[in-house]
């Protein structure tokens, strides 16, 4: 498509099936029983620079984006997030030749889990954002990333810089109601590894076709993806249109054009810096989205469900709705938050009294 057209992405099932597909032997036979070097698959736990590791030679697989269609039900769990991603690469169910692990930053009980991983075989290298959002120490933390995926090709930002581009577009559409709350989810949320391959992801922009989409109210997704599947989808069948995805907004918003360009953006990856920082990037997003209502979707066990009050109490300082939802398994959204869901709805139609 070109940049400014519009939308209805492939099923995401489809894209989870092939971002998990066996990848075999890193050597394979090519014309006249040449040996010819595969792409090697690099498993992310959380925010990554998908610029750096497709401008190294690699491959992306975001761990969490095939964990909402997943069935798996870990035995040994805080987080189910990260809990499920490691079972499926313990069991094999999902083969990566390497990972690269966020651990410091938006996430901490998925450190363990990834260093299980890791002492099973799987070569591993640790990733951390500052905390103070210093950028120099963001650089060396980016240059040695590269240094343990491969040389960078820094014209292959290039593509991916496009590929963001094009992806805010779609996120201004679906703000515009142009685009509908999970088509526009998906978009978003795969920005992570770019569905495995730029191409993959240039083929799901290309799928989009603009709809006219009904809806009553807008709404701010706060705090992580949801783990239920269908979530986006309900809100919307609810006359709440998302428009603002507050995590994978991240994912479209952090890019460059070279590893200095990277490092500078991704410095400012809000969910990894001081709380404040996010707060202040909050108020703005919120006001310029001119969001009627926030629902905070957050994991129980996960560190980020003690920032509810503080988010509640951004939004009451805003004058915004606010709703909580905590989770645990992967699935459909259980009948439960579906009712209090409809009741915020309601509560939205008759003027919030």
């Amino acid at each position: 498509m070109q940049p400014q057209d519009g939308v209805t992405v492939a099923e995401h099932p489809e894209a989870l099936e092939l971002r998990a597909e066996s990848v075999g032997e890193r050597w394979h036979s090519g014309a006249a029983g040449v040996s010819v070097r595969r792409m090697e698959r690099i498993g992310i736990t959380a925010l990554v620079p998908p610029e750096v590791v497709y401008a190294c030679g690699c491959s992306a697989l975001d761990l969490n984006n095939l964990v909402p269609e997943s069935r798996l039900v870990p035995g040994d769990k805080l987080c189910a997030w990260s809990a499920v991603w490691r079972e499926l690469v313990l069991r094999r169910e999902v083969e990566i030749d390497g990972l690269v692990v966020v651990a410091g930053g938006d996430c901490y009980t998925s450190l363990v889990d990834a260093q299980r991983i890791e002492l099973a075989g799987v070569r591993a290298h640790h990733f951390i954002y500052p905390f103070s959002g210093d950028r120099r120490f963001m650089r060396e933390q980016v240059e040695a990333l590269a240094e343990f995926l491969g040389e960078p090709e820094e014209g292959v930002m290039d593509e991916v810089a496009e590929l963001k581009a094009m992806a805010m577009q779609v996120h201004r559409m679906r703000a515009r109601g142009e685009v509908g709350s999970e088509q526009g989810f998906r978009i978003e949320v795969s920005a992570s590894d770019l569905m495995g391959s730029p191409e993959r992801y240039r083929e799901a922009l290309a799928a989009l076709e603009e709809a006219e989409v009904s809806w009553e109210h807008r709404i701010a997704l706060l705090g992580v993806p949801p783990i239920y599947s269908d979530f986006h989808a309900l809100l919307q069948e609810m006359g709440m249109q998302v428009v603002f995805d507050e995590m994978p907004y991240e994912f479209i918003r952090h890019t460059g054009r070279s590893m200095a360009e990277v490092a500078r953006s991704y410095a400012g990856y809000t969910f990894a810096l001081h709380i404040r920082r996010r707060l202040e990037f909050l108020r703005k997003q919120l006001r310029r989205h001119r969001v009627e209502a926030a629902v905070h979707f957050h994991q129980y066990a996960c560190h980020h469900r003690l920032e509810d009050p503080l988010l509640r109490g951004l939004c009451e300082e805003l004058g915004i709705p606010y709703l909580s939802v905590e989770a645990d398994l992967p699935g459909r959204t259980p009948e439960q938050v579906r009712l209090r869901l409809e009741a915020f709805a309601e509560r939205l139609s008759e003027g919030w009294a």
